[in-house]
């Protein structure tokens, strides 16, 4: 699971909140890993971090209140800052070690006999994508099969390409996506102690 905790267009104030809840992150969920930080204007603070954990943390998706007199302004009368966490698609590489069907085939044409009495043409099928190729190029099954493999791994490698680049516009929606109220925990004061 991936979850990615944003400061949205928030003040230091916010971007501390994200280092305190990431750290959070990390003692609750012990096998959690940082894919990604983009830090804030100041010392342990995060614009955005986005984390994977093997485990189930679906129930911080939303809005995290951290209730605490300004660190950075101390004179500053706000003291409601506001975070989102929110879960993000893991990118699939299932893809890459799923199996594959080959089938041969009758190519006909040009090629002399060969082409008409030997299954020269090959068709290679990706069972998790369901992408399919042929190639009926060479005169042998083994070479027809190699390039088969070849224009496969392609689509393969243009659809993962494909899957990061979504990640990466979904990551930067969620980054802006902040709504204020109703938040799923609260947090109060510098040591981020948990209220509910």
């Amino acid at each position: 699971m991936r979850l990615q905790i944003s400061s949205g267009q928030g003040p230091a104030e916010c971007e501390r909140a994200v280092y305190l809840m990431a750290t959070e992150f990390q003692r609750e969920f012990p096998d959690a890993k940082v894919f990604s930080v983009v830090k804030g204007h100041n010392k342990d603070c995060f614009c955005s971090i986005t984390l994977e954990t093997e485990q189930d943390a679906s129930s911080l998706s939303g809005t995290v209140a951290w209730i605490c007199q300004s660190p950075f302004r101390p004179h500053h009368k706000r003291k409601n800052w506001y975070i989102h966490v929110s879960l993000l698609p893991d990118e699939s590489h299932q893809e890459e070690d799923s199996e594959y069907k080959l089938e041969y085939f009758h190519c006909g044409g040009k090629g002399g006999q060969n082409v008409n009495k030997v299954e020269t043409g090959v068709r290679l099928t990706h069972m998790a994508s369901g992408l399919t190729v042929t190639a009926t190029e060479e005169r042998t099954q083994e070479a027809n099969r190699r390039i088969a493999q070849k224009k496969l791994e392609a689509l393969l490698a243009s659809r993962q390409e494909e899957a990061v680049a979504r990640h990466k516009n979904e990551a930067r929606h969620e980054h802006y996506e902040l709504v204020r109220g109703n938040p799923v925990r609260i947090y109060e004061g510098q040591r981020f102690q948990r209220k509910s």
